[in-house]
């Protein structure tokens, strides 16, 4: 029988899979770490699991201990399930700006979860770092693991992530993208690949609102860079211990909308649920296109599951409240893809009333253009043959340049929907949409209102 003695020992050995449409414009290789397979679906399942073994070993956490985490929540899930394996009480603190799935599924496991406001500085008492220490002195028999300064979270992607990522491209690894939040998945695996081969590019993600990009670039920690932001485990306003600048090649700011809509495109393009530090890092990935070559071999680290947003990026009313996802208006175009494979049914000027009735009831339309040397001279519709039938007594045999009412307006296949929509009123109930071609094709009012239902 092949079996694991518990869920820890599933932590690890993630899949390493092709990127395919997304990167279409990019010429290199580009593959995703999905880290979604680890018990906690997230990448912080490795390091969570090697601070609680390191700290057992040492002392600083004992039999029966409590847990105490300022966590965005993927890490207070790693070291919640542990916890569950290992018999230890957990107590997390986060910001109002995480998703409620996440607070949600790390209480599924028995945690408590303290919320904090974002906006604060990390001194302040009420931020969820200084609530965390606050508990270290309150609860007895407690340990905080600190991940932004434990050594022991860039330590687990040393031992695991880079030789995974090593052996899994067979050492032809160019480039790693990873986006930087404590800084152990980046500079972890990092340390390792470049032992192996220093000549790997580390790209770092970073968002706007963070500090890492100007530091790393000038050396000055600028609280002007400071504000608040949206995207989830990127980014920081101090400066982690673990966050080793001389590993990291080049950082790429990525802002929450471009992270957000990448977010959506990576499950519907790929058909990978990921959450919105993936998003960021594909977004970052695509600006830095130009730093690719045929030969390059990238790895960009997806961290966590996309369930942790389904309330947030996923949510297309939460994504239309913060200007992220604008509806496109829809085409002159748009509007007759249903009856696009038609021909456009007209009548000459010179044929007859009758011949009118008779195509409207073969084709059921109530609409006609009228065509005089090749060009659109008029229209006949059902109102004005209704009138014709009813106050004529030959009205069958009277031509059709006799009754017919102006040509129906001509709009280009790009006019939008409200602009047909001014043309359409009693006197004009069509409109002809002239196409890249330069055939024709007729948007009626239904047309329009089966467009906007």
């Amino acid at each position: 029988m092949k079996y694991y003695n518990n869920i820890l020992e599933t932590i690890g050995n993630t899949p390493l899979v092709k990127i395919n449409r997304i990167t279409q414009e990019l010429p290199c290789l580009v593959l995703a770490k999905i880290e979604t397979t680890n018990p906690g679906n997230s990448i912080k399942d490795r390091m969570a699991l090697k601070m609680i073994e390191d700290a057992e070993k040492d002392g600083r956490l004992k039999p029966g201990g409590t847990i105490i985490e300022g966590t965005s929540g993927n890490t207070g899930m790693g070291l919640a399930i542990a916890s569950v394996i290992k018999g230890y009480n957990c107590i997390f603190t986060s910001t109002d700006k995480q998703s409620k799935e996440k607070f949600d599924a790390l209480r599924a496991f028995g945690a408590e979860v303290i919320v904090c406001p974002t906006n604060v500085d990390p001194e302040d008492p009420k931020s969820y770092y200084s609530v965390s220490s606050r508990l270290i002195n309150e609860v007895p028999n407690s340990w905080k693991p600190n991940q932004y300064d434990n050594p022991s979270n860039a330590q687990a992607h040393y031992e695991s992530t880079g030789p995974e990522i090593w052996e899994q491209t067979g050492g032809k690894i160019t480039h790693l993208v990873v986006g930087v939040g404590t800084g152990g998945t980046i500079c972890g695996t990092a340390k390792y690949l470049k032992e192996k081969n220093p000549h790997i590019k580390i790209l770092g993600i970073d968002t706007y609102g963070s500090v890492f990009k100007k530091y790393k670039e000038t050396g000055v920690f600028d609280k002007n860079e400071i504000y608040p932001y949206i995207t989830e485990g990127i980014g920081e306003d101090f400066l982690p211990q673990n966050v080793d600048f001389s590993l990291i090649d080049h950082f790429e700011k990525v802002t929450d909308k471009d992270a957000a809509l990448m977010t959506r495109r990576i499950a519907r393009e790929e058909g990978i649920f990921v959450g919105n530090s993936a998003g960021s890092a594909m977004a970052g990935l695509l600006q830095m296109k130009h730093m690719f070559g045929p030969d390059d071999a990238v790895v960009v680290i997806f961290h966590d599951h996309g369930t942790r947003y389904l309330g947030k990026m996923f949510n297309d009313e939460w994504m239309r409240d913060r200007g992220f996802l604008v509806e496109e208006s829809k085409s002159a175009k748009d509007l007759i893809q249903k009856h696009m494979g038609q021909p456009l049914v007209t009548i000459g000027s010179g044929e007859l009333v009758g011949h009118a009735v008779a195509k409207m009831k073969k084709f059921n339309i109530s609409q006609i253009p009228v065509i005089k040397d090749d060009t659109f001279a008029g229209s006949i519709d059902e109102s004005k043959l209704f009138q014709v039938i009813t106050e004529k007594p030959n009205a069958m045999e009277i031509k059709i340049e006799e009754v017919m009412g102006p040509a129906f307006p001509i709009v280009n296949a790009s006019a939008t929907i409200e602009n047909v929509s001014k043309l359409l009123n009693k006197e004009t109930p069509a409109v002809l949409v002239q196409l890249e071609n330069g055939k024709h094709h007729i948007i009626t009012k239904y047309d329009v209102i089966e467009a906007i239902g």
